[in-house]
């Protein structure tokens, strides 16, 4: 998916649900914050949307520009309808949401995640797909892992999470070293 695929979706999410505002959280919220981002960091063909103030419209999206919908047969990608309790970000994320409203919006918004809160999210959720994802995300250089590492005391999680979410930042970084990559070292464990 590129930026201009997810512009076309979230007009047609309006458009689907007589709703102004979405929010984007999954993978391809990074065409938010980075529009064009490498090859690696767009090839999912979903996006994950809901209206903002109309969380149960989510299914209307799914039914009409979800998987297998003719549009997803007419276009290559899709929508994923869902709701806001599918991430979990950290304190503040809010405030750092990346807004795609154009033309090829139809002037209707989408927010997306800032890549650290997208980072965040998929370091918690720990799925095999997020880690490839999230090494792309520090070779590149979008995410610092020292930042993350900091950011893992904002998350609502326990502190054993707090930890193993740590372990695996660092673990990534040592996996780019492994690969040849350098990158800055993050902060030492507390």
């Amino acid at each position: 998916m590129n930026r201009e695929n997810l512009e076309h979706l979230i007009r047609a999410a309006a458009e689907v649900t007589n709703e102004y505002e979405f929010m984007i959280i999954g993978s391809q919220s990074i065409l938010g914050p980075i529009p064009n981002p490498p090859a690696e960091l767009k090839m999912s063909m979903e996006a994950d949307i809901y209206p903002m103030n109309a969380e149960e419209k989510s299914d209307k999206i799914d039914g009409a520009l979800g998987e297998g919908s003719q549009f997803h047969d007419t276009y290559g990608y899709y929508a994923q309808g869902v709701g806001s309790n599918t991430a979990c970000l950290p304190e503040g994320w809010k405030d750092r949401l990346q807004r795609i409203q154009n033309g090829a919006t139809n002037g209707r918004v989408g927010y997306c995640l800032d890549a650290i809160d997208l980072f965040m999210a998929k370091t918690a959720a720990n799925r095999e797909k997020d880690r490839e994802f999230n090494i792309a995300l520090l070779r590149y250089g979008y995410v610092s892992a020292g930042a993350a590492i900091d950011m893992v005391a904002r998350m609502p999680i326990d502190d054993a999470q707090k930890k193993a979410m740590r372990a695996r930042i660092r673990r990534w970084v040592k996996i780019l070293e492994d690969r040849g990559y350098r990158l800055p070292p993050p902060a030492p464990a507390p």
